[in-house]
């Protein structure tokens, strides 16, 4: 299967989880999450109307951006980022979806106010509570949205997770239902309900994220087949 073909058939899954959902599909925006592809794969899943192209990796997407890989798709920031990295982010992509520690996030202010811009990002939830995961508690996700209002130079969108490994069908979504229904909550207490991304669900269970309420899913092997690890 082409990575057009690919596209098509992820889309096709997407639809029918909406309409299951009652939701509009028009609401769920296709990241291609192209981490350990080359510049031709994410030049073909633009060329195919992926809307959005994710990077895991600062290095990797430095040396695709010198390549011109993502001209066509906004690109985002989807993996976990190193304060020492940020300066190198901040500004080349059009959202970080993985801000996950108060250190981080001044970090990522402190940069964009040197380049005199508002950056978007989304905060992320370990909802797993996870040690090997970054991203804010549950409990703590409330005061960490009330101290990325007080920054200037950035801009909260809405929340992102990645849930513990699913234990058979469909066990993400009890995690996709608990974001949402934060997401819920914190848009409505402290953003009015301005927040307008719920970043979840990846290649095993973005249907599942959809059904939960994602208006985003960061989709790689199911675009772009099996990464090569040993490479």
């Amino acid at each position: 299967m082409s990575i057009a073909e690919n596209i098509a058939r992820v889309r096709a899954n997407i639809a029918a989880a909406a309409k299951e959902a009652g939701r509009n599909v028009s609401e769920i925006t296709l990241v291609g999450a192209s981490k350990m592809n080359d510049a031709d794969a994410c030049r073909a899943a633009i060329a195919a109307g992926i809307d959005v192209l994710g990077e895991n990796r600062e290095q990797e997407m430095t040396k695709k951006l010198a390549e011109h890989a993502y001209d066509g798709a906004p690109l985002h920031f989807i993996g976990h980022l190193q304060r020492n990295k940020v300066k190198n982010v901040v500004g080349k992509v059009a959202m970080i979806e993985s801000v996950g520690s108060l250190e981080l996030l001044s970090t990522i202010d402190k940069q964009a106010e040197k380049l005199g811009i508002v950056q978007d990002i989304l905060l992320e939830v370990n909802i797993g509570g996870e040690e090997a995961k970054s991203g804010f508690a549950p409990e703590s996700l409330e005061q960490a949205a009330e101290e990325a209002k007080k920054c200037a130079n950035v801009r909260v969108r809405g929340l992102m997770c990645i849930p513990p490994v699913a234990e058979g069908e469909h066990g993400s979504l009890p995690y996709f239902e608990k974001v949402h229904a934060l997401f819920v909550d914190i848009n409505a207490k402290l953003y009015d309900n301005t927040l307008d991304i719920l970043s979840m669900g990846m290649s095993g269970d973005y249907e599942d994220a959809v059904r939960a309420g994602a208006t985003m899913v960061r989709v790689g092997t199911a675009i772009f087949g099996a990464r090569n690890y040993t490479i």
